[in-house]
């Protein structure tokens, strides 16, 4: 392996012809010149110079290296251009990984931030549920995955994982706008055991099956499905109605479709996940600190 330093050692004695002279440009004594090219020499296992009579010449080795240590030197200096770059937050790509409803508020307010401060830092979208989402970063798919949990429902988190908590999420019903209930502010759960109901993702299903369950009633499913914009078609078609995430009410698109919370009030928790090592990389930290910042507005609001 070459040591960057005695690339540009030699490339200085080259140019300048003599060890003497390169000591004298790169304000090193000659022994230390001397030193750093027998350590490069060493290195490549073969002489780079030659001395006849008090003429240095470069050996065939010393000349296939003369011929590279231009196009090396310059490959160092991009990389440490572009190395410090990204480290000052000029530029960076992070990979994001996120459910529906934190794609279409939370990443998009943090995206504006992002242009706004630091234009040149990149933020990649990706789509998935937990805990699919987690693997993925594990896997090295993604930098940060935006994943929620219910309370009392067990979810695995991979050890290799740290968990940056960012909002407490207010579960809410759907209903149709002409629906009686639809005049409360609030509704209570038990109020709906006689309707039909649409279902989300697994894990939000599973939440509302347990929370059905602990209200005395088992719901009538009549349709399943994890996109948020058909849930919102079927509740205002009077499919059913269907328990949402607050998130989810700042994207409604049907004037037929009204949000309530929902009696007894319960939450779920949206967190971003990260591999430890990575908390380190500032791309990554920025990403986090910006959907900590648009977390805490909403929960503000």
């Amino acid at each position: 392996m070459f040591d960057s330093r005695h690339i540009k050692t030699f490339h200085e004695v080259v140019r300048a012809g003599s060890y003497s002279a390169a000591a004298r440009s790169l304000g090193y004594t000659q022994p230390a010149i001397t030193q750093q090219m027998k350590a490069l020499e060493r290195a490549v296992g073969t002489p780079l110079f030659t001395r006849v009579g008090r003429v240095m010449r470069l050996t065939e080795a010393g000349e296939a290296l003369a011929r590279h240590a231009d196009v090396i030197l310059d490959s160092l200096a991009t990389a440490q251009q572009q190395i410090g770059a990204i480290a000052r937050l000029r530029s960076g790509r992070v990979k994001v990984c996120a459910f529906p409803s934190a794609a279409a508020t939370l990443i998009p307010e943090a995206m504006a931030r992002l242009a706004a401060g630091h234009p040149g830092v990149r933020l990649e979208l990706l789509e998935g549920e937990p805990p699919e989402s987690l693997q993925r970063v594990v896997r090295g798919e993604c930098d940060i995955a935006l994943a929620f949990t219910y309370p009392g429902l067990h979810a695995e988190v991979p050890e290799e994982l740290a968990e940056i908590r960012l909002m407490e999420d207010l579960l809410t019903v759907l209903l149709p706008t002409g629906h009686p209930l639809a005049r409360r502010r609030a509704v209570h759960l038990r109020d709906l055991a006689d309707e039909r109901w649409i279902a989300g993702c697994p894990r939000c299903s599973a939440n509302f099956l347990h929370a059905c369950a602990e209200e005395g009633f088992v719901p009538d499913i009549a349709f399943t499905t994890d996109d948020n914009l058909v849930v919102q078609s079927m509740v205002a078609a009077g499919v059913g109605v269907a328990m949402m995430p607050a998130l989810v009410l700042s994207f409604l698109c049907h004037e037929k479709v009204t949000g309530r919370a929902v009696e007894p009030h319960a939450r779920r928790q949206v967190s971003a996940y990260v591999l430890r090592d990575h908390l380190r990389i500032p791309a990554t930290a920025l990403v986090l600190d910006e959907l900590k910042a648009v977390a805490a507005a909403r929960v503000g609001c």
